[in-house]
């Protein structure tokens, strides 16, 4: 097992490391989606609900990869937290992804607008999910965010792009433009749906 995978274990949830500033991100979080609920922007609120929960699909499987390794997650999250809810996944991690999608959402042109003669949807993905990665970079610099495996980092940030973030934002904005607020409904029903199922089976197991 690797030093920061380790250290991140340390914390894992640990309810003592509760700190009182979740319970106001957490009303900031239900403020920004009660917003769009009393707007009624359904595009806005759904994409930012399937942002979300294709996060928590990917802080699922990172950890399957620590359980099965013994050695260490793809990427993980260590140092002071407020709770730390899977190895590479604290509760101000959740927040920020939680909302991630919502801002993103708002930022979207009308669908045939184009971006430097491209369309608009593509060029995003790939704008939002750079300067995600670059974020992650200057995390990990910062020794909060780590990377353990030579294929996964500033090595190869390609993996890091098209896994970590680009799947992000094509499923957000998907689901934004769906005609239908019934389909944007099941489609966000099913990802969470996923989500709390393996978070269900693969607890009761002991593979978080």
């Amino acid at each position: 097992m690797t030093e920061d995978a380790r250290a991140a274990l340390e914390h894992l949830r640990d309810a003592s490391q509760f700190k009182w500033y979740v319970i106001p991100l957490l009303l900031l979080v239900l403020y920004a989606y009660a917003t769009e609920v009393q707007r009624r922007d359904w595009n806005v609120l759904f994409a930012g609900l399937a942002l979300w929960g294709m996060d928590w699909f990917n802080e699922i499987w990172n950890a399957l990869v620590f359980h099965f390794t013994g050695r260490a997650p793809v990427w993980g999250a260590r140092g002071d937290t407020a709770y730390q809810i899977l190895i590479g996944l604290n509760i101000e991690i959740c927040f920020m992804f939680a909302v991630m999608g919502i801002v993103a959402a708002k930022f979207l042109p009308p669908r045939d607008a184009r971006v430097l003669g491209l369309p608009n949807r593509p060029v995003l993905v790939a704008a939002n999910s750079a300067a995600a990665v670059g974020v992650e970079v200057l995390l990990n610099k910062a020794g909060v965010l780590t990377w353990d495996w030579d294929w996964w980092g500033t090595g190869f940030p390609l993996l890091v792009f098209l896994i970590g973030y680009a799947p992000f934002f094509v499923a957000a904005f998907a689901v934004h433009d769906m005609p239908r607020v019934r389909t944007k409904a099941v489609t966000v029903s099913v990802i969470l749906g996923v989500d709390a199922l393996a978070l269900a089976v693969f607890g009761a197991l002991g593979w978080l």
